[in-house]
């Protein structure tokens, strides 16, 4: 069993919700804040309002971890950046393999950001000839055609693929054969993969889109569709929230 399998059987164990999960990036990323201000012990409520939750959930939310803070106190920073980061196991380093170097692959390689999160981008891959060879952010774009050889050779565990949606299933397809079992996918299309494999998906035009209806709500909303005839179409505004709960 891998590590990272092994630590999510115990935190399974644990029973932490993968909803709290998805919630401590974002109070790690908080607590990095305060600590750049010198600050070294937080309330629950100065961390929730930071972190854009509400204190009884935070407070819920890192029970699960074994942390409940000094009344009067609160909780400190330092040692909450250790736990978080234990968690999420950020305490040890993760080797990351960008497929794709082309504008949105190559912003990825030159985020500094990765790194001292515990992340180390170690491959660039792009099939081509163009690209493969060019220095970018330290590092030499290789073929895509040695994938499963960079992953063994490299330890590979994370695989974003920044790659156009023609070209991101079969990318997924290979990594995952290559033992990648976690991959971070840019690409505007739904990858299928087996049981056992994490995708995470990062669409930023239906992000621009949730926002735009927002905007339009602030605004006054949609004219509504009159119809002709029938009188059973449905407004512009309906079919929005449908397409976007779809």
């Amino acid at each position: 069993m891998t590590p990272r399998q092994t630590r999510n059987r115990d935190r399974a164990d644990r029973g932490i919700p993968e909803a709290t999960v998805a919630r401590l990036p974002v109070y790690l990323r908080a607590l990095h804040a305060l600590q750049e201000r010198g600050v070294a012990t937080v309330s629950s409520e100065e961390l929730a309002a930071a972190a854009g939750v509400n204190s009884a959930k935070l407070r819920k939310d890192l029970s699960h971890l074994g942390s409940y803070g000094t009344r009067g106190v609160g909780y400190e920073v330092e040692y909450l950046v250790y736990q978080i980061s234990r968690e999420l196991g950020l305490t040890q380093d993760w080797v990351v393999a960008i497929i794709g170097v082309g504008n949105l692959g190559r912003a990825l390689a030159g985020y500094g950001g990765f790194a001292s999160r515990g992340f180390r981008v170690a491959a660039l891959l792009d099939a081509d000839e163009a690209i493969v060879g060019q220095e970018i952010a330290g590092m030499t774009v290789e073929h895509i055609d040695r994938l499963e050889d960079v992953i063994a050779e490299r330890g590979v565990s994370i695989a974003v693929i920044a790659t156009p949606a023609s070209a991101a299933q079969s990318v997924c397809d290979r990594v995952v054969a290559a033992g990648v079992t976690s991959v971070l996918n840019f690409a505007p299309v739904v990858l299928s993969v087996p049981e056992g494999v994490d995708v995470r998906k990062v669409d930023l035009s239906i992000e621009l889109q949730i926002l735009a209806f927002h905007e339009q709500r602030k605004a006054g909303g949609p004219v509504e569709y009159e119809p002709a005839g029938d009188g059973d179409r449905p407004s512009d505004q309906a079919e929005y929230v449908e397409a976007v709960e779809l």
